[in-house]
């Protein structure tokens, strides 16, 4: 039997399985009726820009049901939210979250795996999001388009959004 190379397997094995648990992850978004698009670090990176990130970034309709459906989602692949609030309190309570705590995402993360991250954008609407399916292995996945990926990078221009928007501009 051949060795196996450690270097092959410590390079490749995170790949893996950030790809595995986005699979889980929208399967899980689609088995609760979760309208969603990826958006951030995984989407500039299935738009063909080289990015690398952990954490997967998603924007939902600002809809009390949608916040429901998506925690439901969440709980069902065993990721936890990151503040001790629920579905109903984000959404009650999301403009004053935004305005007097500078909250941007609802976080969720997986106790047992820390690759596991979801943030789910409050800032943004899914409804004023144009988005493209693309297919990853046989798992359709609904993507933000460039031009608002652009556009909400703008808005956060953080260092990595800011090398993100040049990275897109490229491949307009």
């Amino acid at each position: 039997m051949p060795a196996i190379n450690a270097s092959i397997c410590t390079r490749y094995i995170p790949v893996y399985t950030s790809y595995m648990f986005i699979q889980r992850l929208i399967k899980s978004l689609n088995q609760h009726k979760v309208a969603y698009a990826l958006v951030g670090g995984y989407a500039v990176a299935l738009h063909g820009a080289i990015r690398g990130t952990v954490d997967v970034d998603l924007v939902i309709g600002l809809e009390q049901g949608q916040f429901r459906q998506l925690q439901a989602a969440m709980l069902a692949l065993g990721l936890q939210p990151r503040l001790p609030v629920d579905a109903d309190e984000i959404f009650a309570f999301r403009e004053e979250y935004i305005r007097n705590r500078n909250l941007i995402a609802w976080s969720f993360y997986n106790p047992a795996n820390p690759l596991e991250v979801v943030d789910v954008l409050i800032t943004e609407d899914l409804q004023k999001i144009e988005s493209v399916t693309m297919s990853v292995g046989r798992q359709k996945i609904v993507v933000a388009s460039i031009a608002d990926l652009i556009a909400m990078k703008t808005k956060a221009s953080r260092p990595q959004d800011l090398e993100d928007i040049k990275a897109l501009k490229r491949l307009l």
